[in-house]
């Protein structure tokens, strides 16, 4: 009897926890307050949804509207494949009639039936926000917000695992997981808790695949990706001083977050403003060029030192690019000794002012590459300049430092007047490339990319642009038969970059493919999704050539063929996922 009661006892007293954690009020992570939405849906009518908070595992290549009731069949379990090393995405949604919903997330530690164990902290759950957007309409051109429609896309990521889900609003979750290179090959299982205030938990199953196959870290990826980067923008968003210790301080993570997505190139401005002021913030010049009373000219390399180390020491360090000897309205600045002021003077190529400022600029900044041991990985980079502008600036070059080459965004159509200096061309999307060319380049070890810009209405990587296109860019990359993919800009924000993604010139989201804070995006995350299928797909085929594996081999080159396309097709999401399942099928044989 005794013991009777003790037990009684006992589970009284667990009961009574229970009851405690039930009623526990779930603290809210801090987070700001989105952008008001400028076109909300009126039509939904949100009273015919259930009590409650609901909630679905749903595809990735969904970018949910926040005033639009999901149209979704309840999901609670997913299934996917990775390799070791690789990054595989999962996304919910949730959404209630409700009043203000306090959510927090819990990710179990993924465990397969042989005792295999990866730890929970190898996935990472994301609310994502929104900010306003707007539309394509034509691309390119000076814009004002009233001429275009505008709403509001999800795409922000906010680092947090609780958050306060509103009424008649829908919010998505962005769970990224990151398997280990250590991982054993076998299928492990988690859970993914929904714990609500005052309500149920809700449970999702993630049945995780993990295959005998290994992805190198992304520093060591093969692809090469260039993204500009603009340590300006930082500066100005958080009120430091460049180069100051807080602007190194908060240029580190996002710079590391590039390095990890395989980044390849260091975006270096030789002189202020290469690109006038197309960007909110414009570049400032990372060497100072000073002209002396007695003629002469000095100039101060400590700020490209230091911003070259600093992204090398992140792993970013095959390639210097450097804007630009022939900048946009062919404007260059320095300081004046005698009249103790900055100039500006117009230069174009050609010309024996253009002379008079480049000879001796590129004499010195040789001898200083030297010494750092950088000159053969420094370029010389043009961005979308005219064939005149460009053979009277390579005469200079090729006279006074042929070692260093170009980098060049082409969208003149005019690579083969350049054969032999363009060491890194890249190709506006869907420019016609002899494909002998770039077997010819790809022997003289030259990088070939290609871009897409304001004028891509497809693939693209705007706010509001379709998740999939961003893993499209990587299968067309392989499908081409080019060596990687440049985008303008990493990290150029607008004014307020985490409530209005939308500038003076161009389709939204166009400047940036991050935020502050160090927020990943569904559309950098997607990039780097196709970016991880294009370096598998590099692996399997030097795996297929190595052991003569000639069927294989075919079946991996036909499937990726069919994204040798320029034109979106209704299919695509569909495409990609069956694409996505054959590679996998192909790295298990």
């Amino acid at each position: 009897m005794k013991k009777f009661k003790i037990v009684i006892a006992i589970l009284i007293f667990l009961v009574g926890i229970i009851n405690c954690q039930e009623k526990k009020e779930i603290i809210v992570s801090k987070t700001y307050k989105e952008a008001k939405d400028p076109s909300p849906v009126k039509t939904e009518d949100w009273s015919s949804v259930k009590k409650g908070l609901h909630a679905s595992i749903v595809s990735t290549d969904i970018r949910f509207v926040k005033s639009v009731i999901p149209k979704v069949k309840t999901k609670t379990s997913w299934s996917g494949t990775a390799w070791k090393g690789e990054r595989i995405s999962v996304q919910l949604v949730l959404w209630s009639n409700d009043s203000l919903n306090k959510v927090q997330t819990n990710v179990s530690d993924f465990k397969s039936n042989s005792g295999a164990l990866l730890p929970a902290k190898i996935a990472k759950t994301h609310f994502v926000k929104y900010v306003i957007t707007d539309e394509f309409a034509g691309g390119c051109g000076y814009r004002k917000p009233e001429d275009f429609a505008s709403s509001l896309a999800a795409d922000a990521f906010e680092n947090i695992n609780s958050y306060a889900v509103e009424a008649q609003a829908t919010r998505p979750i962005w769970v990224t997981i990151d398997v280990p290179k250590n991982a054993k090959a076998s299928t492990y299982k988690s859970k993914i808790t929904l714990n609500i205030q005052g309500q149920k938990n809700q449970t999702f199953t993630i049945n995780l695949k993990v295959i005998d196959k290994t992805l190198p870290k992304g520093t060591d990826w093969k692809f090469h990706l260039d993204l500009w980067q603009n340590p300006y923008a930082v500066a100005r968003y958080y009120n430091v001083k460049p180069w100051s210790k807080e602007h190194w301080n908060l240029l580190k993570p996002l710079m590391k977050r590039l390095a990890n997505a395989g980044q390849k190139v260091i975006t270096v401005s030789l002189n202020k403003r290469p690109w006038g002021g197309q960007t909110y913030d414009p570049f400032e010049t990372m060497i100072i060029w000073k002209k002396k009373t007695n003629g002469s000219w000095e100039y101060d390399f400590t700020v490209f030192d230091n911003w070259v180390q600093f992204m090398m020491d992140l792993g970013v360090k095959k390639q210097i690019s450097c804007y630009s000897m022939v900048p946009w309205g062919n404007e260059f600045y320095y300081l004046d000794e005698t009249q103790n002021k900055e100039i500006k003077i117009k230069a174009a190529p050609g010309t024996k002012e253009y002379e008079n400022l480049w000879i001796p600029f590129l004499t010195k900044f040789k001898a200083h590459l030297v010494k750092k041991g950088w000159n053969n990985i420094t370029r010389i980079a043009m961005d979308e300049r005219g064939p005149k502008e460009m053979k009277e600036m390579l005469k200079l070059l090729n006279k006074y430092a042929p070692e260093f080459g170009v980098s060049f965004a082409d969208n003149h159509k005019s690579y083969k007047l350049y054969p032999n200096e363009l060491k890194d061309m890249s190709l506006a999307f869907g420019s016609p490339v002899d494909p002998e060319d770039l077997i010819l380049r790809r022997k003289k070890n030259y990088v070939s990319t290609h871009y897409v810009c304001c004028s891509d209405g497809f693939p693209n990587t705007f706010t509001f642009s379709p998740p999939a296109e961003g893993v499209f860019i990587g299968w067309y990359t392989m499908a081409a038969n080019f060596d990687g993919f440049l985008r303008w800009a990493y990290n150029s924000w607008v004014e307020k970059p985490l409530l209005d993604s939308r500038f003076r010139a161009w389709p939204a989201g166009d400047t940036y493919q991050v935020y502050p804070g160090n927020r990943s995006s569904i559309r950098f995350e997607t990039l780097r999704e196709g970016i991880e299928d294009a370096e598998k797909i590099r692996i399997l085929r030097e795996e297929f050539q190595q052991k003569e594996m000639q069927e294989e081999l075919k079946e991996l080159n036909d499937l990726v063929a069919k994204f040798n396309i320029t034109e979106k097709p209704n299919n695509l999401e569909q495409m990609l996922k069956d694409a996505k399942e054959k590679l996998n099928a192909l790295a298990e044989k």
